[in-house]
C-alpha cells in the first residue's frame, strides 16, 4: 500500500496547513469525486445557460406574437378599408345614383358585421331589457310610467361582447317612474 504524503512546505507555510497523509486509493477517489464535482459544475453552467437562453428567446417570440397577434384581422379589415375607398370614389365622381351608394355603404357594413361575428364579437342587448350595469351603462334617466323602472328605453352606443366578455358597454337611457 503505498502513502501519499504532501511535503510541499512552501505551501504548507504559506497557508498554516498540516502534512496530511492518504491512502493512494482514498486519493484517487478524491480526486476522482473533484472531477466529477467539476464537471457537474460545468453542467450546471451550460445548464443555467440554456435556461437564459431559452428564456430570452421565448420572450422574443411573446414579444413577437404580441406584437403580430391582430395580423388576421388586419387584413380583413384591409378588405373592407378598400370597399369604403371605392365607395368614397364613386362620390367623389358625382355618381349621383343614392340609392346604389347607400347600397354599397349597407354592403360594406354587412361585411364589417360578418367579421366581427367571425371573431366572437357581437352587440349587447340593450332596448326593452332591464338595466344591467355589468352591461349597460346609464347615461340618461326619463320619467316612463308604462314601463317598469330601469328599463332600457334608449341605445345611445351600442355596446359589444367578445365572445363572453364586455369589450364596451351599450350607453343608453333607462326609465324611471
Amino acid at each position: 500500500m503505498n502513502d501519499i504524503k504532501d511535503n510541499n512546505k512552501d505551501n504548507q507555510e504559506d497557508k498554516g496547513l498540516d502534512t496530511v497523509t492518504l491512502k493512494e486509493s482514498e486519493y484517487s477517489e478524491l480526486k476522482d469525486a473533484a472531477q466529477k464535482s467539476k464537471d457537474f459544475q460545468d453542467k450546471l453552467l451550460r445548464s443555467q445557460a440554456d435556461f437564459e437562453n431559452m428564456r430570452k428567446r421565448l420572450e422574443r417570440e411573446k414579444q413577437d406574437f404580441i406584437k403580430y397577434a391582430n395580423e388576421g384581422i388586419v387584413l380583413e379589415l384591409l378588405n373592407v378599408l378598400d370597399d369604403l375607398e371605392r365607395v368614397i370614389n364613386l362620390a367623389e365622381d358625382k355618381h349621383e345614383d343614392l340609392n346604389a351608394f347607400l347600397k354599397g355603404v349597407e354592403m360594406i357594413l354587412a361585411h364589417l358585421y360578418e367579421l366581427l361575428k367571425t371573431h366572437g364579437v357581437k352587440p349587447v342587448e340593450a332596448e326593452g331589457k332591464v338595466f344591467d350595469p355589468n352591461y349597460h351603462e346609464a347615461l340618461m334617466q326619463v320619467e316612463n310610467k308604462d314601463l317598469p323602472e330601469n328599463t332600457i328605453v334608449e341605445v345611445l352606443q351600442k355596446g359589444y361582447l367578445m365572445y363572453e366578455r364586455v369589450i364596451r358597454t351599450a350607453k343608453v337611457k333607462v326609465s324611471k317612474k
